[in-house]
């Protein structure tokens, strides 16, 4: 997908319902902050961000202190690319983003932190208070002091178990990027709305293009030139996706078997279904089903 997409797509999310709700529920419970940053657009967090560091609130107003956060989230943004990293800045803040993908597709990040994984001291501060008079700080060192003591502080093994939450979290966002993808901003003609509802319903099948072609009364060249423009997709990988989403679904249950999920979502062969499945995903059946929380409790 281009930058375009996966910036629409991230839009769609932070609108959702599922985002919203988890957002609040996650800042009630952990005092901290949560946020979906693109890929290329990566931003300190807003001055007044919920359950947001008023320490970082206060840097924020100060272009020298704020130049060297944006250099502490590239290097962020740099090193989560394939898994989960935390990073510590100057004021001893650590933040954390976690990669939000599309099987493959990096499309943008979970963020949180601006916490202290320590308790705060007269002389943590002042040696932060050294490093600020180093970068130009104009603020207030009392106003300064008094916000990082303010500093949200929680231990290292509670953050962890946080960030658990926050990489299952990523998961489910994922399955819903996908159903996002799925969908236009546009109306499509009623052909192609019939042509996704057929292949939802027999996706199970040896499903054909010709098949598809012919139950939405078209020719299988005309069909394929317009369910590309629809949805963007060839009709392979289109039925691949659909199936897939049906997999996931199937694999929330540990007591069917992947070669069950497999030949009941309409792959031919184990072999298949596990190549599709970690093209699309990122990772193999069983370390998807082993990720999920219900299969680890069963």
């Amino acid at each position: 997908m281009n930058t375009d997409t996966n910036h629409a797509v991230l839009e769609r999310l932070a609108r959702s319902q599922i985002y919203q709700d988890y957002e609040r529920a996650f800042g009630e419970a952990t005092g901290l902050p949560l946020k979906l940053s693109p890929v290329d657009d990566w931003k300190p967090w807003a001055s007044k961000q919920r359950h947001g560091s008023p320490l970082c609130a206060l840097l924020a107003k100060q272009s020298k202190a704020c130049a060297a956060c944006l250099r502490t989230h590239a290097d962020l943004a740099d090193s989560a690319q394939q898994e989960a990293k935390t990073i510590t800045c100057f004021a001893g803040l650590c933040e954390t983003a976690i990669p939000l993908r599309i099987g493959e597709n990096l499309i943008g990040f979970l963020r949180t932190g601006e916490a202290l994984l320590h308790t705060p001291t007269q002389r943590h501060f002042a040696r932060v208070s050294r490093q600020l008079v180093q970068l130009g700080l104009k603020a207030d060192l009392k106003e300064v002091r008094a916000a990082y003591f303010q500093s949200r502080v929680i231990s290292p093994k509670q953050y962890e178990s946080v960030l658990q939450l926050l990489r299952i979290f990523a998961q489910h966002l994922s399955i819903v990027a996908n159903q996002v993808v799925f969908r236009t901003e546009h109306a499509e003609p009623p052909s192609m709305t019939r042509a996704r509802e057929f292949i939802a319903a027999n996706s199970g099948e040896d499903l054909s293009l010709t098949a598809v072609a012919q139950a939405v009364h078209m020719s299988t060249f005309y069909f394929c030139k317009q369910f590309k423009k629809a949805t963007g997709l060839c009709f392979t990988s289109y039925l691949g996706r659909v199936r897939i989403e049906r997999a996931k679904q199937m694999l929330l249950d540990p007591h069917v078997r992947i070669s069950e999920v497999a030949f009941e979502c309409g792959f031919q062969s184990l072999t298949h279904f596990n190549r599709v499945f970690r093209k699309l995903v990122g990772e193999s059946p069983s370390t998807y089903r082993t990720a999920l929380p219900l299969a680890r409790a069963a």
